[in-house]
């Protein structure tokens, strides 16, 4: 199974520039990616679209709106 970088995730929060609910974030990457994605990431691996959104939600990767959070280009690292 193929894992996806969760950057790919912070990158399609930027194109869509909509707010999320965590809920709502986690369908979008499930429409987006599938149900049976995984997710990897700098420090993490084999997490759900569920959990993805959880642990970039508890690494401040996203920016609080009136109407949920969206995220910013310099959230996302570059290494």
């Amino acid at each position: 199974m193929t894992s996806i970088h969760g950057h790919e995730v912070l990158n399609m929060m930027l194109d869509s520039e909509t707010g999320y609910s965590e809920k709502s974030l986690e369908q979008a990457i499930i429409a987006k990616f599938g149900d049976e994605a995984r997710f990897h990431t700098c420090s993490a691996q084999g997490m759900t679209a569920g959990e993805l959104v959880l642990f970039l939600a508890e690494r401040g990767k996203f920016i609080p709106q009136q109407d949920g959070f969206t995220t910013h280009e310099s959230k996302i690292c570059h290494h």
